[in-house]
């Protein structure tokens, strides 16, 4: 297996039901959306190039769906399945993040 050019994390976290935090798997619909980058990875044919694995919680639930992506070191929040196709081809594909998604460095 090759080493991938760039390795996204997304959050499934799943809290119980009285906690005051709504989860991304909970509300926020990330686990629908791993599942879409997993297919787009499928159909794209990019196992080698680009990984993909779910996480626990990366602290931004509060903005939905989250998904963190490395070497570039890019927290976005509030992602949505409209948005999982475009960052696929501007991030993962061409290395350009999609600015509106961008967590603020002075956040995280």
């Amino acid at each position: 297996m090759a080493r991938a050019e760039r390795h996204v994390f997304a959050c499934t976290q799943n809290w119980p039901p009285q906690h005051p935090r709504v989860a991304c798997a909970g509300g926020k619909g990330s686990t629908a959306l791993l599942k879409a980058f997993w297919a787009d990875q499928q159909k794209r044919q990019a196992p080698d190039t680009v990984a993909i694995t779910n996480s626990g919680c990366l602290g931004r639930c509060d903005q939905g769906a989250t998904v963190l992506i490395y070497p570039d070191a890019v927290l976005h929040s509030g992602v949505t399945m409209a948005d999982m196709e475009k960052n696929f081809t501007r991030q993962l594909e061409g290395g350009e993040p999609v600015q509106r998604l961008i967590v603020a460095e002075t956040v995280w």
